[in-house]
Order: C-alpha cells, then structure tokens, then sequence
C-alpha cells in the first residue's frame, strides 16, 4: 500500500534528520567540526521522501582565507614574542649601557680633575668593570635567544611534519571511503581540514584541491609536503654557511636532503621565527657588536698613546672578541679564511658572504646580507681582502676553487669577549708625559665620548639611542600589524563560524520540528495501517 511506503520514507528521513541535528548539538564544541544539513527530496515516481546528503556546511574560499590570514598573524604573534622580550632588554633604562657608558666618561672627567688619585683611578677600573660585564650580559642575552630560536624551529619542524603526515594519512582513508561508499564520511572531511588549519599557523602553505578531492600541499618556491597519500619530512639542519644557525632542510623525492632559501619561508610560528632572527636578532647583535668594538678600540687607541704612572707606555684598556668567519660546507676548494679589524670606523652592523669568482685571479664577489649590495675585490700580494673596516686573510688560496663561499660576521658575538684589562689603577695611561699632574691622555679619553666612532658617523651614545629606537620601533610596527590580522582572523572566523557553526537554539528549534516531522510520519502508518484493518474487515 502507497501509504505505508509514504509513510516509512518520512520516518526514515526524520530519523536521519534528528540523527543529523543531535549529531551537530554534540559537536557544538568539537574543534573542527562544520554543522550538516539534512537534504530532502521528493522520491522518484513522487511518492514519498528521499534523504539527497547529510551536507557539510564548509565554505573552501573562506576557510582559505581565513587560514591565510590566521597564518600572518602567527608569523606576526611569533615575533612579537621575541622582539618585546629585546625591547624590554634594551629599553630598560636602569640596566641599560647608555648610563653604564656615562659613568665611564664621568669616571675619566674625575680622573682628569685629579690623575694622581688613586681613588679617581680605581673609579675609571670600577666602571670599565661594570661596563664590560653589561656588554657580555647583553650579548649572552642575545645568544641565548639566538640558540632558544634554534630549538623553536627544530620543534616547529617536527609538528609540521607530523601535521603533514596526518593529513597524507586522511588522505588515503578519504580516498577508500570514496571508493567503498561513494563519498567520504564527513568526519574525515573536517578532520583533515582542521589539520590544514593547524598547519597553517605553523607556515604558510599552498593548498591544491585535485579532482578527486585529495588535498596537496607545498611551501616556499612549490615545494610540496602533501602530495595524495605521500607526505615529504622537512629537517632542522645546521647552515650550509652559519654552522651556528639551524635552517629548514627538505627531502625531495629522490631523498636528498637540501637546504630551503629561508626568504622563501614565510607565514605561521615557523616563519615569523626565521623572519625575526634575520630582520632583528642579527641587526641587534650586530649593532652591539659594532658598538662594543668601537668603544674598546677607540679607548684602546687612544690609551695606547698615553703613559701610565710608572713611566710607561699604556696598554690596551679593553678585550673585546675576534670577527667570525666560516666555510661554507659545500665548497669544493681547500682554502681557509680569517679576519681581523683594521679602521674601526668603516666597520658595519652587518654580514658578508665572499664568493670566489675567479680562483685564478683571486677575485671575490662580496654580498652585504642584510641590504644584498655587491662588490668585486681582489686578493693583494698578501692574500688580503681589506674592506668593511677589516682586513680578510686567505689561507692556502692556492686552494681556492670557483664558486667558493665563506662568510664573513665582522662584529657577530664580539661583545662577549668584552673585558676590561686593566686592574692596576697606575697601569692607566692618564698623561702624555708622565708626570703625576698630566691629564692630557684622559682628556682625549674623555673626549671620545662626543667622537664619531662609530662607523665614523655617529657617537657612542647616539649609536646605542638608535639602536634602542630601530628596536622599540620595529616592536611597536609588528604590534600593531598583528593587533589588525587579528582584527581580521576574528572576523572571517566569525564569517566562517555564521555558515559552519553550530547555533544551539537554531538546532534545538530542528530538533522540534523534526520530532514532530517523525510523529507525523508515524501517524501517517497508524493511519495506513487501520484502513487497511477496515479494508480487511469489510472482506
């Protein structure tokens, strides 16, 4: 009898229904989860109800967006973490160099008013003291963040790859539901987009959508990590050029490990640390580098010039560290280099990376990093390169080979060898003649305090007031850029959330008219069923 099956097909499609409301009340407050939609439809033929889909309400332009916004701005929150903890440091006015460096000079004026005291003598050793030990605290300071950013981005490394991973395994089951079922259970659906979501905000990612429906992945220049059911692992590896600096390796499909251009990493934690270590950490520990030497080689220079009490000529005041240099691991040739500082004030706040162009000659091309200028520079009768304010020495050139590179950081890390060397207050070069009353050397020592010597452009204090003002502005450029992507994160999510999520009261609503949808349904049965009592009763 038509009635029974009218009515059955109506039961049917109520169950579902409620099944499908309940089913999205439950998950009111699962992470991921996108409301569904019971689809109706007249069944063939026009008797009776036909459940068409349990849709998922999931829009893929939104969810798109959003996750590449959600991306920045976890770039952005990364390195806003990193950067506040260097402006605190720097903008601390208590325990910063600015009146360490002041207490110095004043200490050099007290000396020159008085240069046989020897209380105004043990007051220059004091402050050289303190003055030092701050420069060694704040550039520890620096390397500490420096290694702490290493290990975030070797874990950053391992969740993405475990991400990616995950989502090739979705892949795969989403696939064999398909070709079991004929379409894929929607909890998969929302899992493996949920997982897209989280790897979002880890790096930036490309998402392609095949045909059938599989996901693929890449990152930087196209790199993929999701291809179907394969992912491809990302690897923390020491720099080819900066053994000291972990980068992004990637193993490509022949398995070969091979070393990511970090400009081509952006997006998510991973990418605002990689972003923050090259915009910030480098230029600020560079900057103390430069200001640290400038300082100890200035004094030293000076004091050098003068005689100490007994008569003798004075010595170097300050220790201060060594430019670093490497090879990089790729070179094919066997030559070495090492540098030491020549004109202090043609030194920079930067690094450099020397590529043989020709090993014959001896010719380098010489890349500024942190502006990418360029120069050519030959190797003298001495196997020297001088530029940058230091000089660059060769060993074994004639094992040099095209294409060589080494990398040069002049003023990386110098500050923690800053030391004073002078603990003997007669060991002070206060005069040019030796007499107890001659303060001629102090008062050029002094006078360094107002001198250019750094970079020969600015002065001590007026180098350190930049570099505090470079940080506290970058700071607050990196807050406000993430105060608005958050702006915008919330409000696609809240686009997203008005499509996708589930609202109580409007599923609770369903859930009524459902129970009514299937009490009517059954009634239509109750009905069926006692015609077709009469029917038989008739007989």
């Amino acid at each position: 009898m038509s009635m029974f099956s009218i009515g059955l097909s109506g039961l049917n499609a109520a169950q579902i229904a409620l099944n499908t409301t309940s089913n999205n009340i439950s998950n009111v407050y699962t992470e991921g989860y996108n409301r569904e939609l019971t689809l109706l439809g007249e069944r063939s033929g026009g008797l009776g109800v036909q459940v068409n889909d349990v849709q998922r309400q999931f829009d893929d332009f939104v969810a798109g967006q959003l996750n590449a916004v959600s991306s920045t701005a976890s770039a952005l929150s990364s390195y806003e973490i990193q950067i506040s903890q260097i402006d605190d440091l720097l903008a601390d006015r208590d325990a910063g160099l600015a009146p360490l460096m002041q207490n110095f000079f004043s200490a050099i004026e007290d000396l020159t008013a008085a240069p046989s005291d020897p209380a105004a003598r043990q007051g220059v050793i004091g402050t050289a003291d303190t003055l030092s030990a701050q420069f060694r605290a704040f550039d520890d300071y620096l390397q500490n963040m420096r290694e702490g950013v290493n290990d975030q981005i070797a874990d950053e490394i391992t969740q993405i790859n475990n991400t990616a991973e995950q989502i090739a395994n979705l892949n795969r089951e989403i696939a064999l539901a398909k070709a079991k079922q004929g379409e894929a259970p929607n909890s998969l659906l929302n899992q493996r987009d949920q997982l897209v979501a989280d790897l979002s905000e880890r790096i930036d990612v490309q998402l392609t959508v095949q045909e059938s429906g599989t996901y693929n992945l890449s990152i930087g220049n196209g790199q993929p990590i999701v291809a179907g059911s394969q992912s491809f692992s990302l690897e923390a590896m020491d720099s080819a050029a900066d053994p000291s600096r972990t980068v992004v390796g990637y193993h490509d499909s022949a398995g070969n490990l091979i070393e990511l251009d970090e400009g081509l990493i952006s997006g998510g934690a991973l990418g605002g640390l990689l972003a923050f270590r090259s915009e910030t950490l480098d230029k600020t520990q560079n900057q103390l580098g430069q200001l640290a030497v400038s300082l100890a080689l200035g004094v030293n220079q000076q004091h050098n010039a003068g005689v100490d009490q007994n008569g003798n000529p004075g010595t170097d005041m300050f220790a201060i560290g060594q430019p670093r240099t490497y090879s990089n691991a790729n070179n094919s040739g066997t030559a070495t280099i090492s540098a030491a500082f020549d004109d202090i004030t043609q030194l920079t706040a930067a690094d450099f990376e020397l590529t043989v162009t020709d090993a014959t000659t001896g010719q380098f091309e010489i890349t500024r990093l942190d502006t990418g200028d360029t120069f050519t520079a030959t190797l003298d009768a001495s196997d020297q390169l001088t530029f940058g304010g230091v000089v660059v020495s060769v060993s074994g050139a004639a094992g040099l080979q095209d294409g060589d590179r080494f990398q040069l950081q002049p003023v990386r890390n110098v500050a923690s060898g800053m030391e004073n060397l002078i603990q003997d207050g007669a060991e002070i070069a206060a005069g040019l003649g030796g007499g107890s009353g001659d303060n001629e050397n102090a008062l050029a020592l002094q006078q360094l305090q107002d001198t250019q010597l750094v970079g020969g452009s600015a002065t001590l204090n007026g180098a350190y007031a930049a570099m505090v003002s470079d940080v506290g502005n970058r700071t607050n450029i990196v807050q406000v850029n993430l105060e608005a992507q958050e702006g915008l994160t919330e409000q696609l999510r809240a686009l997203q959330l008005s499509d996708s999520g589930v609202n109580l009261d409007e599923e609770a609503a369903n859930l009524i008219r459902y129970q009514q949808y299937y009490q009517a349904n059954a009634q239509v049965i109750q009905t069926a069923a006692t015609v077709m009592d009469t029917i038989l009763g008739l007989r």
